[in-house]
């Protein structure tokens, strides 16, 4: 059922293109809302034409853009922060609709896309340079950061706003123009978002929508290789991150990749136990744990794993799973069948290598064909496919360990390394683990670090990058040297 939206002009069946509303097409594709099955848009399915004019025009606004004063380019970014508050709520309630998570869920979401606008709102005016004395003494270098250009931004359904705004917000606050390609799956909250860009005041080209979902790879392949594109940046799998990678190699173009996480949440025998679990809830179930950073392997201390165990099957059993719309519902549906079966899959695997059930869950499809009870597994072995594959969904695997160099080699023993938690009273345990895990964020004694102030990324086959923090606009910037030679000697 259509959300009841305060402000309806949010809701979009077009691109977006040089200022430009934009349906025509030969082919169009279906969105629906996971939690009922029922169609809520048809969309235009954009070819190699459409995205090249979207490129034409983010390349000719960039050549504008790029001049346009720091402090004015702030001035639209908090405005555009501003309009996203203003209307939160129907923001929230279209990301429920197309992707099925909680509204709470969707609020939070919301916040925390809004907050990126905000931050690069402040970080535009303080790009600086350096001045440098070279070997001659003569001569002086100067550095400049200047926009790299038109930035391709290739976003995931999990976060359809989020993921949007954390690159959209430091690519417009460095300069450059955008041509954003949200996942098939979840296309309204960026198109909504283009109605708020337009009325925040950014020029014409600077902000642009396509739209595909047959047409997906070959839509990719051209925002890779075409030569006015100069960053493509990417929230996804490994495999396509590798793929895009590749594809981009042919105008060695500026990268950065978020990527596949397999995130280890540690407890010691002497942590919170509590505190754990409360934390341990709020890393997994996140969006029915369909998040990159969520935990995926829950590592807990031999002497303390009964105990975590029960208290974590306690508050799972207090979820309120059912269409995120509704009131009083803490967990909506994951967002495709594809995530169901991996569950089920992983947990069937588990099972099979001898883990224990604590708490059984399952499919529900008395709700729907999407909806799935959370799997709470104790002591999984670590030959099980779930220590290697993330899940992404509601499965508890939890492991049990005996050393801190075990746990490290367990936490370790995987090609990715997003995020990863540390849970324990003692701070020398907890900087030891930290330093010694291989992940680009360690959260310690928390489960919930996401925020604009935190820099956001991974190492190892995670990817590469920095979203957010005084170093995301960064990856949006190039460095230029300015030599003055020949200068009169020093007085």
């Amino acid at each position: 059922m259509r959300p009841d939206l305060r402000n309806k002009e949010l809701i979009r069946d077009q691109g977006y293109i040089n200022g430009n509303w934009v349906k025509d097409a030969k082919e169009f594709f279906e969105v629906d809302d996971p939690a009922t099955g029922e169609i809520i848009a048809k969309l235009p399915e954009h070819d190699i034409a459409v995205i090249d004019s979207a490129i034409d025009a983010a390349y000719d606004a960039f050549n504008k853009y790029k001049n346009v004063l720091p402090r004015q380019r702030a001035t639209w970014l908090r405005n555009l922060y501003n309009l996203m508050m203003e209307n939160a709520e129907d923001l929230a309630k279209i990301i429920t609709w197309e992707n099925g998570k909680s509204l709470v869920d969707a609020r939070g979401e919301i916040k925390y896309a809004a907050s990126y606008f905000e931050w690069y709102a402040e970080e535009a005016p303080r790009i600086y340079g350096a001045t440098i004395q070279p070997g001659i003494p003569n001569n002086r270098v100067f550095t400049t950061r200047q926009p790299v250009g038109v930035c391709g931004i290739i976003c995931p359904w999990n976060f359809p706003s989020a993921m949007i705004t954390r690159k959209v917000g430091a690519a417009l606050a460095a300069g450059c123009t955008v041509v954003v390609k949200p996942d098939s799956h979840t296309p309204l909250s960026a198109l909504a978002m283009a109605v708020l860009a337009e009325q925040a005041g950014f020029p014409k080209g600077v902000f642009n929508v396509v739209l595909s979902h047959h047409n997906t790879p070959k839509l990719g392949k051209r925002l890779c290789d075409h030569p006015k594109v100069k960053k493509i940046t990417f929230t996804g799998s490994t495999g396509v991150g590798k793929i895009l990678m590749d594809q981009s190699s042919s105008t060695l173009k500026k990268c950065s990749f978020e990527l596949g996480g397999n995130a280890p949440f540690i407890v010691f025998e002497d942590a919170d136990i509590d505190l754990a679990v409360d934390q341990a809830i709020a890393s997994k179930f996140r969006g029915l744990g369909q998040t990159c950073v969520c935990t995926n392997r829950f590592y807990v201390h031999s002497s303390v794993i009964d105990d975590f165990t029960e208290k974590l099957v306690q508050k799972v059993k207090e979820f309120k799973i059912g269409d995120g719309l509704k009131d009083g519902i803490t967990h909506g549906c994951l967002t495709s069948t594809k995530q169901a079966d991996k569950v089920t899959q992983h947990t069937e695997d588990a099972i099979k290598n001898g883990a224990e059930v604590a708490l059984k869950g399952g499919p529900m499809p008395e709700l729907g064909k999407n909806f799935y009870s959370p799997v709470v597994l104790k002591n999984v072995s670590q030959s099980a496919m779930v220590s290697k594959e993330e899940t992404f969904g509601p499965l508890c695997p939890i492991f049990s360990f005996e050393t801190l160099e075990e746990v490290v080699g367990y936490a370790n023993d995987t090609e990715l390394g997003l995020a990863s938690y540390v849970f324990s009273k003692n701070v020398n345990t907890l900087i030891t683990v930290s330093e010694a895990i291989e992940a680009g964020m360690v959260s310690c004694n928390t489960g919930l670090f996401s925020d604009s102030a935190v820099p956001f990324g991974g190492v190892k086959e995670s990817g590469f990058g920095r979203e957010g923090s005084l170093y995301g606009i960064e990856d949006y910037t190039v460095v230029k040297s300015m030599i003055i030679g020949n200068l009169p000697d020093k007085l």
